[in-house]
C-alpha cells in the first residue's frame, strides 16, 4: 500500500482471491488497490494500459458493461493475472459437439 492510501479503501485481498465468482465491483476494487499499490494516478494507468481515463474511472466504479478486452489490458498493465476454470462437468469436446448441431 502506498503512503496516503486509506486502508479502508483497499479490499480484503485474501477474501477476493478465494472467491470463485467475481463481480464487476470486485474487479474495480482489485484494479483500484493494484493501481494505488503501484503509485499510479488514474490517468497514468490509462496511458500505460492504452485506454481512456473515463474507462479507468468506470472500471474502478464497477461498471458492469466494461469491455472485456480493455479490462484485460488494464489488468495486464498492473501485472494482474486472470484464471478461468471451466466447470468440472464441462467436457473437452462439448464446444465441438454443440457446434456440429
Amino acid at each position: 500500500m502506498t503512503a496516503g492510501a486509506d486502508p479502508d479503501d483497499i479490499p480484503d485481498r485474501e477474501y477476493l482471491m478465494k472467491k470463485t465468482t467475481v463481480t464487476p465491483a470486485d474487479i474495480g476494487k482489485i484494479v483500484r488497490a493494484a493501481r494505488k499499490d503501484a503509485g499510479l494516478r488514474q490517468h497514468e494507468l490509462a496511458g500505460t494500459a492504452g485506454v481512456g481515463l473515463r474507462f479507468i474511472v468506470d472500471l474502478e466504479a464497477g461498471k458492469p458493461t466494461a469491455q472485456v478486452g480493455k479490462v484485460l489490458q488494464v489488468l495486464a498493465a498492473l501485472g494482474c493475472s486472470v484464471e478461468i476454470v471451466p466447470p468440472p462437468e464441462a467436457d473437452a469436446t462439448a464446444p465441438a459437439a454443440a457446434h456440429d448441431r
